[in-house]
């Protein structure tokens, strides 16, 4: 090649470039999230088979139809509506009825996310989104929990899955109260052992702490993830119930049953971390996981609630990018947080 037919390219920085873009990080998530999906199944047979598909499922559809319906090009290949799709089914009850959940996927969807304007621009969790409006608009389903590890859970479903649409469900004998709920409501204390193995009820991704865990850690390494946002979110959460455990050891829980209950692992690992509704720089995620933390402890102490995860989170993205703003970094060479001489 002759030097007069070469072309010089000038570009803006970064010059490096990673192969991490979306789909890639999305498809590391979905990997990182089977484990919690496959216990989840084993833990609930066909009841949670069914929840997670019909979520899934419905998620995919709405993106599909937003998109043909808006002009926007399809976004299913890159797995983020994938994985709202997986997360929105874990925060659910393993006995919802159906069509419930594909419900709650079309909110999730079309209001959490693109009536915002797609992916990246969604200020809210969509999967949250989608999960707080079935909480408001059908409590009873969203609080009805099957106890785990049923001897025909692979040979039957519960009786309110298939129910028809605005029915009354029949709930099962086997439905019962979550761990969170035994203690908020009559003082009962479940073994944190339990609770990291996912021995117990509640909503299909309140299983095994330690799968989530690992599948957190996955993404750390993978550098996927900001690893400062479960952090300060569990280490509030942590310190904060350990002081009221101090001070009033018969009214609020000890710290390893408030790290390990209710949805706040899988919440801290794969919820709050959204990198679009969470901060960009590391004190805000610091300041971020902070605020979330403070607020669960709140709601779980003092709510009438006995779970206070997912507001928590909604909470702290619309909170996210007041925290941005506030902690700007100086620009080089500027006053302040002004653009400079």
């Amino acid at each position: 090649m002759t030097s007069a037919s070469r072309t010089l390219e000038i570009r803006t920085s970064p010059h490096f470039v990673s192969g991490h873009d979306v789909g890639v990080i999305m498809f590391n998530v979905v990997l990182a999230l089977l484990p919690t999906v496959a216990f989840a199944i084993w833990a609930f047979g066909l009841a949670a088979l069914f929840t997670l598909s019909a979520a899934v499922a419905s998620c995919l559809a709405t993106e599909w139809v937003a998109c043909r319906a808006t002009g926007r090009e399809a976004t299913l290949g890159d797995n983020s509506v994938l994985i709202t799709g997986i997360l929105y089914g874990l925060t659910l009850p393993p006995s919802c009825p159906v069509w419930i959940v594909a419900l709650g996927g079309v909110v999730a969807v079309g209001l959490g996310k693109s009536m915002f304007g797609g992916l990246g621009l969604n200020p809210f969790n969509p999967a949250l989104v989608g999960r707080a409006f079935l909480q408001a608009a059908f409590p009873v389903a969203m609080t009805t929990f099957s106890a785990p590890f049923g001897a025909d859970r692979f040979g039957s479903l519960p009786a309110a899955t298939l129910a028809l649409p605005f029915s009354r469900p029949t709930l099962d004998a086997t439905s019962g109260a979550t761990p969170l709920a035994r203690w908020k409501f009559g003082g009962e204390l479940t073994e944190a052992n339990e609770l990291a193995l996912g021995l117990v009820g509640g909503s299909t991704g309140e299983t095994c702490a330690i799968l989530i865990a690992l599948g957190g850690l996955y993404l750390i390494v993978r550098n996927m993830m900001s690893w400062r946002i479960p952090v300060a979110m569990l280490g509030t959460v942590a310190l904060a119930s350990a002081a009221l455990h101090a001070l009033a050891p018969e009214t609020h829980a000890p710290a390893r049953f408030m790290l390990f209950s209710g949805g706040l692992m899988l919440g801290a690992t794969f919820m709050a971390t959204d990198m679009v509704a969470s901060p960009v720089t590391h004190l805000g995620c610091w300041i971020y996981g902070a605020l979330i933390g403070v607020i669960v402890v709140i709601i779980r102490a003092w709510g009438a609630m006995p779970e206070g995860v997912m507001y928590a989170i909604l909470l702290g993205n619309a909170a996210s990018p007041l925290i941005d703003r506030a902690i700007q970094p100086r620009v080089f060479g500027g006053a302040g947080g002004g653009s400079g001489p």
